[in-house]
């Protein structure tokens, strides 16, 4: 039993440091040489200023700013979780009237209908990204409420677009804090502190 004892011990020993220690460190090192930006996080930050993470969603709810999908976890990356509601759940359906209701009431003149993943939350409540559809419902409003063109907005979602995944995977979407940084900045209206007010 000894003799077996022993490598076993040696091998417990040897793989935890090579798959607990020397793999992470290497995998980690290579990573911040060839993505730095997304070994870290793709954090955003302006003027000095950590503005919040392309991977995250924020919870906009100023007129003059796109609006992110809904969230069960009130957008905190630390308990991302999907509402896990049913679609014949009743609650669910009285989460997707309110949340039509409250896209209407802050923009009564808009008669087209409202894209399902605006009045829906996504499986980790974290998405960063809404569809192009649910951008173009929203830019009437985000037009008005800064006073410019809706052409001008939507040249800027146009630049913003992302398409699909190696043109392939996916679906073309807009990722709703970085279109959010553009408008402001566009239009020298940028400052780091209200914009984090206006995104909570």
């Amino acid at each position: 039993m000894r003799s077996n004892l022993r490598p076993a011990i040696v091998s417990l020993v040897l793989l935890t440091i090579l798959t607990g220690v020397v793999y992470p460190v290497l995998v980690t090192g290579i990573a911040r040489v060839a993505f730095p930006h997304r070994a870290t996080g793709s954090i955003i930050v302006l003027d000095g200023r950590t503005i919040g993470s392309e991977l995250i969603a924020q919870p906009f709810t100023d007129p003059k700013y796109f609006w992110p999908r809904p969230s069960a976890a009130s957008y905190n990356g630390a308990g991302g979780v999907g509402s896990n509601l049913g679609p014949t759940n009743p609650a669910l359906a009285e989460a997707v009237a309110a949340r039509a209701a409250a896209l209407q009431a802050a923009d009564p003149d808009n008669r087209r209908p409202v894209p399902v993943d605006l009045v829906t939350g996504s499986g980790s409540g974290l998405d960063p990204h809404i569809s192009v559809a649910a951008a173009e419902y929203q830019l009437g409003r985000v037009a008005r409420a800064r006073g410019v063109a809706a052409d001008t907005i939507a040249g800027l979602l146009a630049q913003h677009t992302e398409p699909r995944t190696f043109s392939l995977l996916g679906e073309p979407r807009v990722n709703v804090l970085k279109l959010n940084l553009a408008l402001d900045r566009d239009r020298g209206l940028y400052d780091a502190g209200g914009f984090a007010a206006a995104s909570r």
